[in-house]
């Protein structure tokens, strides 16, 4: 039988030490073994299939090389789930793996997740939440290496939870960004249907838009800013009660909650005989995968950056696992790392009408 190769017969197939091997494919040569050397070791590494020993280095290293996620509703709903593949994924290329569990949105459940998971000796926690969130960190998430994707330490967490990073897309900019398109486009009367305002998000997505119309010397009507919901009923519920009234008088663009609310929109639009966008622009927010591309017409949006947002989260916990500070996602304490979300322009959206 053909004898696995080992780091020894990598080092000697490069003619480096060993030890810079194993920085090397431990994902930590940057800095400490030059470019070139780098480049010998991959090398080598794929001429003679070589893989570590996940085994051998956990017990030298006295790790697990495992880190537990924790998620409200991200593993079992069908939304948010790309955070915890973007952790996932930058887990795996430094040779971690992960393990996750869910509460299903019981709160009461939070203590005995992360409980479970240090009873299995993680090296490391992240914290997913569906949606921008506030959360009550439970006090096991201070006791080894730690992130929040997409929610940030209350108030009354236990103390030095507000030190924790805390990875979060930049939603004052995504509402801006999202004004800033329409009033591009001409529109003047632009109406923000925001969702659901126990959501810190929306609140700030509101700020963002407002910040764009000042920009522009654009008036703010207050019977336009209104609470639209995060689904298809309430979005669809709002709007036709602005765009019944006379052309004069209703908003020519629409600024939604998310997709879901954007689509209800659309058809309330519809069935008052408007087309979209010809008459009303119809913007989204979330860019969410089966929906805003495939709508008709396809629904301009701002995506979040929920990919990042696990990876940046998984980057800070390894970066202290690696001994060098909590990585690229460090900030001051209780400064959130914020993560730019990306306008994506399509159909529904249009030059305001004359």
């Amino acid at each position: 039988m053909t004898r696995k190769a080992t780091a020894l017969d990598v080092a000697r197939r490069a003619g480096v030490s060993r030890s810079a091997v194993s920085l090397v494919l431990n994902g930590r040569g940057e800095g400490n073994v030059a470019k070139d050397s780098q480049q010998r070791i991959l090398a080598a590494a794929a001429e003679l299939n070589y893989t570590p020993n996940a085994i051998a280095r956990s017990l030298r290293d006295q790790r697990t090389r495992v880190i537990g996620l924790v998620s409200d509703a991200a593993v079992t709903s069908p939304f948010d789930g790309e955070i915890i593949a973007g952790a996932d994924a930058l887990a795996r290329s430094r040779g971690f793996v992960t393990l996750a569990t869910d509460t299903e949105q019981d709160a009461e459940r939070d203590l005995d997740a992360v409980r479970t998971l240090l009873d299995r000796r993680v090296d490391g926690l992240i914290y997913v939440t569906v949606g921008l969130h506030e959360l009550h960190v439970p006090q096991g998430m201070l006791t080894l290496p730690a992130a929040l994707a997409n929610c940030y330490a209350s108030p009354d967490s236990p103390p030095g939870a507000g030190a924790l990073t805390s990875v979060q897309p930049d939603e004052v900019a995504g509402g801006r960004d999202a004004a800033a398109h329409l009033i591009a486009l001409g529109h003047r009367r632009i109406a923000f249907l925001g969702g659901e305002y126990s959501s810190p998000a929306v609140a700030l997505r509101e700020a963002g838009f407002r910040a764009a119309m000042a920009e522009a010397g654009l008036p703010v009507r207050e019977d336009w800013v209104l609470e639209a919901g995060f689904d298809i009923a309430p979005g669809h519920a709002a709007s036709t009660a602005l765009l019944s009234a006379p052309a004069s008088e209703r908003p020519t663009a629409l600024l939604a909650g998310n997709d879901r609310a954007a689509v209800g929109m659309v058809l309330a639009a519809a069935r008052l005989g408007l087309d979209v966008p010809r008459d009303v622009s119809i913007m989204g927010y979330d860019d969410e995968r089966r929906v805003a591309a495939l709508m008709i017409p396809p629904l301009s949006t701002v995506q979040l950056p929920l990919r990042r947002i696990g990876e940046e989260a998984m980057r800070a916990v390894l970066g202290v696992l690696d001994g060098g500070g909590p990585g690229r996602a460090q900030r001051p304490a209780g400064e959130p790392f914020l993560i730019p979300c990306r306008l994506v322009p399509r159909e529904s959206t249009g030059p305001a009408p004359a």
